[in-house]
């Protein structure tokens, strides 16, 4: 079994959050490739949306982990998460599932919550993880609100001045909120800090990504 993770975003945090997942919930997987791209991101920071060549660069990154045998590819990025659905007709046609990071962990948000917090560093990530989190609404027919907390001044910060910096934005929102949702997979190290001292659930997709992989797999007769 051989599974395929897509980066646009190389954070060592990120990095090891998603594979120490792998080793807990997916044991099975003997053999793993990281393809990673950093500037797609970059360029999707710099439009503020996600243009036409890194959107090809990251269907590449699909293509290359088809071809190169891959049975299941994790799409580790929230920003560029509409582009894997985008791509989800053509996973389905060569079988090989394309699991968003964060689909997940909307649905269980959703599920939980009516006023919902959303946590970002990146505009361009707070945008699309709303998005999907008013698409899943819609699917599992709740109506939900939303509460943008965008942390600004956390690029190049060490993880301890970073938590310090997501705790201040947080506890600006937690009375307003039922739950705390984390847009990009980089914040999981500051989940459970978060949780303690807002008293408030919250959720972030390294683990809800890795669970529905381990599904994909399953449903593939893998595991």
């Amino acid at each position: 079994m051989k599974i395929s993770l897509v980066y646009t975003s190389t954070t060592p945090e990120l990095i090891a959050m998603v594979e120490k997942e792998i080793k807990v919930q997916i044991p099975e997987a003997k053999e793993i490739m990281s393809l990673e791209d950093p500037s797609i991101l970059a360029e999707v920071r710099e439009s503020g949306y996600v243009t036409t060549k890194p959107a090809a660069r990251l269907i590449g990154m699909y293509a290359k982990s088809a071809e190169d045998g891959a049975d299941a590819i994790l799409n580790i990025c929230s920003s560029v998460g509409e582009v894997a659905d985008a791509a989800q007709d053509i996973a389905r046609y060569i079988g090989i599932p394309i699991v968003r990071i964060d689909e997940e962990m909307c649905k269980e948000a959703v599920r939980n919550g009516k006023k919902i917090g959303v946590m970002a560093t990146l505009e361009t990530t707070l945008e699309p993880t709303k998005n999907t989190l008013k698409r899943v609404s819609r699917e599992l027919n709740k109506h939900i609100e939303l509460v943008d907390c965008l942390v600004e001044g956390a690029f190049g910060l060490d993880q301890e001045k970073f938590k310090e910096l997501m705790l201040q934005y947080a506890v600006t929102i937690k009375d307003k909120v039922d739950l705390i949702v984390f847009a990009q997979g980089s914040m999981a190290y500051c989940e459970d800090t978060i949780a303690n001292e807002c008293k408030k659930k919250v959720l972030s997709s390294p683990y809800y990504g890795v669970k529905s992989l381990r599904k994909a797999l399953e449903k593939k007769g893998l595991i």
